[in-house]
């Protein structure tokens, strides 16, 4: 395999493949209905966003209704959501305890059949939780979580006993369970998670794992029964919260979009109740580029699909039976991973030493039909460290480190050869000791940062990774190896030629897969597919998307000519009827903050065949920009619900980052809590918005130029 190329160079030869068509002359039935077939524009909101009239400082599913008959007003034909999983107290909607049931965070209390036996104190917690948390900017997420799980307790407290006879033979709650039977592992799950201080399954006193049988045990224990019933209770109410909140916005005349992420969280009843499903030993991610160079380690198992493939994913098609309850549409997260997915070793943090899976490996057979004896494939495969770079890289970083003299500095450095590094020999060269398996292992040495940050270099410097005994993948950096440094032109090209040949024989293993896998997927639903393909796009998947008729996405600001002089935006008329547009996306900034920190202004004037805009964004800039990306040729044109606020001047920001979603690779209170500035009332009665919005709806598709 070839070394990889940077994002922007990826983006390049992804908007060559998009032109591909799909191989093979069989038909594909469109999937989804009449209205996911029709040219529309579209905008995406976190449910937790949406200030509604009886929300408590979040927003909640019974908004979604009043958030539809805004859009109807603006004629906006589609409103896409995040996950609306159960997270438990993460904020990240991606970091799901459950690929099944929703988040008690967008239950409507009030709206529960049970609210008028609450109580007086109830219902005055109510009041005081709504009017704190109201106020807010950002909505506090564990803090509104906490107060709704105390709320929701009290109520069962007051009426287990009718919840149990719901519960019973002939009951609502018994027909709901049995129609719904997932719960049951969820319900156990949440029970030992709570009496577990939350922790991560891993962490249990008990029950880390468990058996079909035992999890049934569990269930019908007596002594369980009123704890796991109000995991059942919540979520019989989230279902028809959310089911009603679904049909209106259809009646609306909208399309509502789910998004189901590709991978589970480790943490979740899924992995711990069906640990088979999943390759619990290897953690999925990204390859590093241009905006990370350690890449993405985000810590989640890989699908075993040989294993889900015994009783025909069963799993999945459950989890798209559940999605299709409330959406017409959905967007597949992270689509590329159906083909192959990058994956990293649970002893590293980074994902720098990562590898596709599946790839076909360099063995050590080929390695030495190239001419490699057994020192050589080492030299090659592990790190060799010369003495001196070890003095030299911590001599450099000396005056980097505050409290470390030379003295201090020497000591450090011995630390490293003695617990890092054994001798070759009695050569100036030096291996990590066979306990080292990873970067966790260096964390594990107890040595300055500064040591530390020079041997995590280290154990990177290599052009071969040994994931399994005899079998090689080639680094994301091998280029800048010390080993591939000192190989001969020959020898280059002869090693260049292998992995062009096990990129090129792996890429129709991926082609394979993910026809299979998305096929699946595609006939297992209704549901219009909309895939989430971005990142370094082998060419099979848009000819397999394309072969199924599965929407891409297209990102305005990365969507272009990145191989060619200058890096052109690829014109809107280009973009394939096929595919959702937008000029921005929950992981990255707005287009205002983007205009106004980010963008080459004269650049994308030029493109948009406007002599100027103003440097810093404003209504009429906004009216410029979204009016040319609604004319792109793609059926849906999707944008992020501030970016459409933007078209009025009443709902700025004083601070443009402040209306981001999320800022990817950080964890803190202000990722995933973003609220509109007003109410839905407010921003419908903003008749310079309504109109601008509907504006954008009405433009046509631009007509190609001739060429």
């Amino acid at each position: 395999m070839a070394q990889k190329k940077s994002l922007k160079e990826e983006s390049g030869t992804q908007k060559t493949v998009h032109a591909v068509s799909a191989a093979g002359k069989e038909k594909v039935p469109m999937p989804g209905n009449e209205k996911t077939k029709q040219r529309l524009i579209g905008t995406v909101v976190p449910v937790g966003a949406i200030r509604g009239n009886g929300s408590m400082g979040v927003g909640e599913f019974p908004d979604l209704e009043e958030f539809a008959l805004l859009c109807k007003k603006m004629d906006i034909g589609l409103i896409q959501i995040l996950p609306v999983n159960d997270t438990g107290y993460w904020s990240s909607p991606y970091f799901s305890l459950t690929a099944f049931a929703l988040h008690p965070l967008y239950l409507r209390i009030e709206a529960l059949d049970e609210f008028g036996k609450a109580g007086a104190a109830v219902k005055e917690k109510i009041r005081s939780y709504g009017t704190k948390f109201d106020k807010e900017t950002r909505f506090p997420y564990e803090a509104i979580l906490r107060a709704k799980m105390e709320i929701l307790r009290d109520i069962y407290a007051a009426v287990k006993d009718d919840i149990a006879k719901k519960a019973g033979p002939g009951g609502s709650l018994a027909a709901w369970l049995e129609a719904n039977s997932w719960v049951k592992e969820y319900a156990v799950y949440r029970r030992l998670k709570e009496a577990n201080g939350e922790k991560g399954w891993k962490e249990w006193e008990s029950r880390r794992s468990v058996s079909p049988a035992e999890l049934e045990t569990l269930w019908n224990d007596p002594k369980f029964r009123d704890p796991q019933l109000f995991w059942v209770w919540v979520q019989e109410a989230l279902d028809r919260q959310f089911s009603a909140a679904a049909k209106a916005v259809s009646a609306a005349g909208l399309i509502l979009e789910g998004d189901i992420p590709i991978l589970m969280n480790e943490d979740s009843c899924d992995v711990w109740a069906h640990p088979e499903y999943f390759h619990t030993d290897l953690s999925a991610g990204a390859p590093p580029d241009m905006y990370g160079p350690d890449g993405q380690n985000w810590g989640f198992p890989l699908h075993n699909w040989q294993a889900q493939s015994k009783n025909n994913y069963a799993w999945w098609r459950l989890r798209l039976k559940v999605a299709e309850k409330y959406y017409s549409a959905y967007r597949i997260d992270h689509v590329l991973g159906f083909f192959r997915i990058w994956s990293s070793g649970r002893q590293d943090n980074t994902s720098i030493l990562g590898r596709y899976v599946p790839y076909i490996p360099v063995t050590g057979k080929d390695l030495q039909e190239l001419g490699f004896d057994a020192g050589r494939i080492r030299w090659v495969s592990q790190p060799h460290i010369p003495t001196e770079e070890v003095w030299d890289s911590m001599r450099e970083m000396l005056n980097d480190w505050e409290n470390m003299d030379s003295g201090a500095l020497a000591l450090e450095t011995e630390r490293i050869f003695s617990r890092a590094l054994s001798r070759v020999g009695s050569e100036e060269l030096w291996l990590f000791q066979e306990h080292i398996r990873g970067e966790r292992d260096i964390d594990n040495l107890n040595l300055h940062q500064a040591a530390q940050k020079y041997l995590y270099k280290a154990w990177h410097n290599r052009l071969f990774y040994e994931y399994n005994k005899g079998q090689y993948f080639p680094t994301w950096f091998y280029r800048e190896s010390r080993a591939y440094a000192s190989l001969s032109a020959e020898e280059r090209d002869n090693l260049e030629a292998l992995l062009e040949k096990r990129r090129l024989d792996s890429e129709k293993i991926w082609e394979e897969e993910g026809k299979k896998l998305l096929s699946m997927l595609s006939a297992a639903s209704s549901m219009l597919p909309c895939a989430e393909d971005l990142g370094a796009v082998p060419a099979c998947v848009p000819k397999v998307l394309t072969g199924l008729k599965i929407m891409g996405l297209r990102v305005l600001r990365w969507h272009r000519e990145w191989v060619q002089e200058g890096e052109p935006y690829i014109p809107f008329e280009d973009y394939p009827e096929l595919s959702v547009c937008t000029p921005a996306v929950h992981d990255s900034s707005t287009v205002r903050d983007w205009w106004d920190n980010e963008a080459d202004q004269p650049l994308f004037c030029d493109f948009i065949g406007v002599p100027s805009l103003p440097k810093v964004y404003n209504p009429g800039a906004a009216k410029v920009i979204l009016q040319k990306i609604a004319s792109a040729a793609s059926r849906f044109r999707v944008f992020q619900i501030q970016d459409l606020l933007h078209l009025s001047p009443q709902w700025y920001a004083p601070d443009p980052a402040s209306e981001r979603i999320n800022v990817p690779g950080t964890y803190n209170e202000f990722d995933w809590t973003y609220r509109l500035p007003a109410s839905m009332a407010k921003i419908g009665a903003d008749a310079e918005l309504v109109r601008a919005v509907k504006d954008l709806a009405a433009i046509k598709p631009g007509k190609k130029k001739p060429k």
